[in-house]
């Protein structure tokens, strides 16, 4: 049927929304496809269902195509299975949590493994069963602590996940190559450029991991490549090649000086070239080992204290240091805090203070740069006091090591040390080899060949559908509006009636009908009081990649065909007009 502007359930902005950062959420709402009800939280309205659904039948498809089989697992699950393996507690406040009249705990889904990996128990016992891939598009809830970019970050978004359940490795690692297969399949179809990067499986637990993130000015993920071996990564999964241990037999012993007033690198560089200049060259804030204490707080509320030790000329990048402590969360170490470790000199932490056998007894743990025999400037752990020539391996050491550090451009490629770069992306999808942990913990095992029982190894799978529309929409728009790819607009055309006199209308209404007959999807703006300059402009910001002018030219037997990603137009004569429209679309 088709969609009629004079009844359709829209209407379009000619401002942005100001709560709206990004293009995609601007366009989407300004053209009347989502609206907001609450942060993190929007309505899909008729245009964007449409949409959100052609996103859904393209990952259908792909995903039909490998053999998965489609269920659907409610929204609302119970709190024991999610005891069982621990994620209860392990979410702390990032899920939805509620109770029943028999007050009972229930969760909003924010991820189903659980539940997959409970319905397979259920029904299957032998390895003849394996393998198995099954799949769902649902619904999922994560109370966000800042939701943004519209459908981007939201606390309520539609995803795509599929899990794997196999005997062995060998048929985990086939399981992983389908659905990585798919996935490129997919995202080709969708329409936008994207990546593969090497990703760290986080709180979900498992090996092998991948992010397929579309390329994006405005993404919250920062993913670095190498330009001369293809290594991509996200900057969480990045693992540096630490330089070689150095011989300090040489080395002169360490020793204290007064730095007064030096709480920061910046001030402590000053002073080190003003008072102990070096004869080689000027002193530099990688010279200094800055010790950072951050609290790490536990799912079940419990927190610890951890100091990170690292160059000077770097900081610690929150996102790796929260992917390797996952699931407990990072927190600022506070005034109070200080208060209650007293070892700690604020501005002039040393390792003397630090580490499981000292005196604070503050987990210490070394950027993979801090070698043996390297020899550094740092906190004498008292104020207005650093200690020079402190050696790794011979002066401290540390309760082990961290990738916390953030990753920069010109970084060396962990594989071939060419220089990295480095780029934005917006995360579409993530696989990962999940191996047993849920397994293990739900008790999912079948007898094999021989009659033992074996424990299931399981992958998983996911695909954010409607983080999709947003992304495509990042991706496919001018300064006038969306221009969304054919296979997932809307419609198929946009018919403009852009006289008000009846023969228009009614030419409109023929082509119409003609064009919907062929099966064509059609969007005809028949407004009487609208006039053809609003109606142009809603044709732009909606992005139908086919506009279809009905005007002055009817009288002489023409109409006109605008392609909206070009801005190309051209006349054809009525006689011919769905011909046309048929070759423009690609359905001649």
């Amino acid at each position: 049927m088709a969609m009629r502007m004079s009844s359709l359930f829209l209407r379009t902005l000619r401002e942005n929304p100001a709560d709206a950062e990004v293009p995609s959420h601007q366009l989407l709402v300004r053209a009347g496809y989502i609206r907001r009800v609450s942060p993190g939280i929007y309505t899909w309205l008729p245009l964007g269902l449409k949409v959100l659904r052609k996103v859904e039948n393209i990952v259908r498809e792909e995903m039909d195509a490998i053999g998965a089989q489609e269920l659907l697992f409610p929204a609302l699950l119970p709190r024991e299975p999610f005891e069982a393996t621990g994620r209860w507690s392990e979410y702390g406040n990032n899920i939805f949590r509620l109770r029943d009249r028999k007050d009972g705990d229930y969760l909003l889904g924010p991820t189903h493994e659980e539940l997959f990996t409970l319905a397979v128990k259920d029904l299957f016992s032998s390895y003849k069963d394996l393998p198995v891939v099954l799949y769902q598009i649902q619904t999922k809830y994560r109370d966000e602590t800042r939701p943004r970019a519209g459908i981007l970050r939201g606390r309520e978004f539609v995803m795509k996940d599929s899990y794997s359940f196999d005997l062995d490795e060998p048929g985990l690692d086939k399981s992983y190559q389908l659905h990585r297969d798919a996935y490129i399949r997919i995202f080709d179809r969708l329409g936008f450029h994207y990546v593969i990067v090497q990703a760290m499986a986080g709180a979900m637990g498992g090996s092998k991991s991948e992010e397929f993130l579309a390329t994006a000015e405005n993404g919250e993920d920062t993913y670095v490549r190498c330009s001369n071996c293809g290594y991509a990564a996200n900057v969480e999964a990045v693992q540096i090649t630490a330089p070689p241990a150095v011989p300090f037999d040489a080395l002169p012993a360490a020793h204290v000086e007064n730095t007064p007033d030096t709480p920061t690198i910046d001030t402590l560089v000053a002073h080190l070239n003003a008072t102990f200049p070096r004869a080689d060259r000027d002193w530099a804030a990688g010279d200094t080992l800055k010790n950072v204490v951050v609290m790490i707080v536990h799912p079940d509320g419990t927190r610890e204290p951890l100091a990170i030790g690292l160059p000077g000329d770097r900081e610690v990048d929150a996102k790796r240091l929260e992917a390797q402590v996952a699931p407990a969360a990072v927190a600022a170490f506070e005034e109070g805090d200080f208060a209650a470790y007293p070892a700690l000199t604020k501005g002039y932490i040393g390792p003397g203070a630090l580490g499981e056998h000292s005196t604070s007894g503050v987990r210490y743990l070394l950027d993979p740069r801090v070698v043996s025999g390297t020899a550094w400037v740092t906190g004498a752990n008292e104020p207005g006091r650093h200690v020079l020539d402190l050696v790794a391996g011979r002066d401290f050491s540390a309760d082990g090591f961290i990738e916390a550090a953030e990753v920069r451009p010109g970084d060396p490629c962990p594989n071939c040390g060419t220089p990295l770069e480095a780029a934005l992306g917006i995360e579409m999808g993530h696989i990962f080899q999940l191996g047993q942990k849920y397994a293990e913990a739900l008790d999912l095992k079948v007898l094999d060949e021989n009659g033992k029982l074996r424990t299931v190894i399981m992958g998983s799978y996911g695909v954010g559908v409607s983080r999709a529309v947003g992304c495509i929409a990042e991706g496919n728009h001018d300064e006038f509006g969306l221009i969304w790819p054919r296979n997932i607009s809307p419609a198929d055309v946009h018919i403009v009636a852009a006289a008000k006199d009846d023969e228009v209308r009614t030419y409109g209404e023929e082509l119409t009908r003609a064009l919907e007959a062929q099966g064509i999807e059609v969007i005809y703006d028949d407004r009487r009081q609208a006039s053809p300059g609003v109606k142009f402009k809603d044709a732009e910001l909606i992005g139908v990649p086919t506009i279809v002018v009905i005007g002055k030219g009817l009288s002489e037997g023409t109409i006109e065909i605008k392609d909206r990603r070009s801005g190309a137009r051209r006349s054809v004569p009525v006689s011919a007009a769905v011909a046309q429209i048929r070759a423009e679309i690609g359905r001649a």
